[in-house]
């Protein structure tokens, strides 16, 4: 059976417009992101309840009332503004998970870990990269409350009258555009594989006898 992680399929990436949520906070790692005992499942849905575990309950599993995901609007965020080094510590591909799966699809820091970052296109995550001042232009805004959009295709951050551009990979940027992941982009050469396997058999049938 395929597991649930694989049939999951990536959804496109074009407008986001939301309220974001500012974590003031440098060199979150995967295990503030995502704590290791919620690491056992391999599906992609049922972490985000779990997204900051640590920082989001207390002892007894209450939700802490002053943590911004608490609370009303920032609950709703699909726009993470966060502080460097966000994603830094080990390489479990929950992290975006549990970004993903709690609604967040946008995550903007002036740096990250590279697996973490490498894994959020991987499942439909954008992480933009802006110099620092720009950070705290946009968290500056984002007391306001009010929204912003992220246009992937003019890979620019519209808030209030302002714009900030970003850059990104061309490649990436038409995987997120077309919500192609890994498994998806193989898929796409199915016929030139089914091909090579064909004149595979033909030319060397020997090494498809079955032995057993």
């Amino acid at each position: 059976m395929m597991s649930e992680s694989i049939k999951i399929k990536m959804q496109k990436f074009n407008l986001l417009t939301s309220i974001p949520v500012y974590l003031p906070i440098v060199n979150i790692d995967t295990d503030m992101i995502i704590p290791k005992q919620f690491l056992k499942t391999i599906k992609r849905t049922g972490l985000g309840k779990n997204l900051f575990f640590e920082m989001r309950y207390d002892d007894s599993g209450n939700e802490i009332k002053d943590f911004i995901l608490n609370q009303k609007p920032h609950n709703q965020s699909k726009i993470l503004i966060a502080g460097k080094n966000f994603g830094c510590g080990s390489s479990r591909e929950h992290a975006p998970w549990a970004l993903l799966d709690f609604g967040i699809t946008c995550v903007i820091s002036s740096s990250y870990a590279d697996i973490f970052y490498s894994n959020c296109f991987k499942n439909g995550i954008l992480p933009i990269i802006l110099p620092e001042e720009k950070i705290k232009e946009l968290s500056e805004y984002s007391k306001r409350k009010e929204e912003i959009s992220i246009d992937l295709n003019e890979e620019k951050i519209i808030f209030g009258n302002s714009e900030i551009k970003f850059d990104i990979d061309p490649f990436k940027k038409k995987c997120l555009l077309e919500g192609l992941d890994d498994i998806a982009l193989s898929l796409a050469k199915k016929e030139k594989i089914t091909t090579f396997e064909e004149n595979l058999k033909n030319s060397k049938p020997w090494i498809f006898n079955d032995k057993n």
